[in-house]
């Protein structure tokens, strides 16, 4: 598994990573199996957050037992994210991922609680080794120039972003400001909702015709076209342990110039909009 530095002076992390938004909502038993056969892959990047119902205790039992080969990451909600919540909110998610902590933990998204206050508690939480460092979600460039200020220069180690084919606005200012700022780039849902390119589309056909070039896979080839930048790993879920392989498998996937430029015509940029989508 390809891998690279996390941020500004941050750990070798594997480029694709594992997403856990909804798998409490799967049959258990597979999708532990499937986190656990990620792992075994190279996938040691596993993304959850307290707002993912009961995501953590499932990653927990994934986890048990390979705790120091995983890169764990979780979030805590805008609504908790005052001084002495985001410190609370943090014990709560280390309790349910049995672990004394977490890689990384980032704000889901910016709320009406200041900033200043969210870093502060975030600071706290990594001198008292609770945290190994901080990021934040969804924030867009403006939100996230004004907390480059708050926070100093080498503070923040990610930004996670939707980021898929369909969907790549983050490429007009907020990819740029991280890579300028050391700030890891990670594309949630990098498949898009329930919207990946369909094999009989125009885009569709593109990238089946790459992937046979490479023995690969549709979705291979575009998680290889998103992480084609330094900064940007993504985190892909997995319901099976077959689909984890599949997503594992793109790590080793490397487009060439012709290749890029033939993805990035099929599915074009478009404008920047007028906020930041997420889901």
């Amino acid at each position: 598994m390809r891998q690279q530095t996390f941020g500004l002076n941050g750990p070798a992390v594997p480029v694709i990573g594992q997403g856990t938004w909804y798998i409490d909502r799967g049959d258990r038993a597979a999708v532990v199996a499937a986190l656990r056969h990620g792992l075994d892959l190279g996938m040691t990047h596993v993304d959850t957050a307290e707002m993912y119902g009961d995501a953590e205790p499932v990653v927990a039992e994934a986890i048990e037992g390979r705790r120091d080969e995983v890169f764990l990451v979780s979030k805590v909600l805008p609504s908790n994210a005052s001084r002495r919540g985001t410190i609370s909110a943090c014990e709560r998610s280390l309790k349910r991922l049995n672990t004394d902590r977490l890689d990384c933990y980032l704000l889901h998204w910016r709320g009406q609680i200041p900033l200043a206050e969210t870093v502060a508690a975030l600071e706290e939480l990594k001198r008292a080794g609770k945290i190994q460092s901080w990021g934040v979600s969804n924030f867009d460039a403006g939100d996230l120039a004004e907390l480059l200020k708050v926070a100093g220069p080498g503070a923040i180690a990610c930004n996670q972003v939707l980021y898929h084919l369909q969907e790549r606005a983050i490429e007009h200012r907020v990819v740029p400001l991280c890579e300028k700022n050391g700030v890891a780039v990670v594309a949630y849902s990098p498949f898009g909702h329930n919207d990946f390119p369909a094999p009989r589309s125009p885009g569709g056909l593109v990238l089946q015709r790459i992937a046979d070039a490479h023995r690969a896979t549709p979705r291979q080839v575009a998680l290889a076209f998103l992480t084609r930048r330094p900064s940007v790993f993504a985190i892909p879920k997995a319901s099976s342990a077959a689909h984890a392989a599949d997503n594992a498998a793109a790590g080793a996937v490397v487009l060439n110039a012709v290749q890029l430029a033939e993805i990035d015509q099929a599915f074009a940029l478009g404008r920047e909009p007028t906020s930041l989508p997420m889901l």
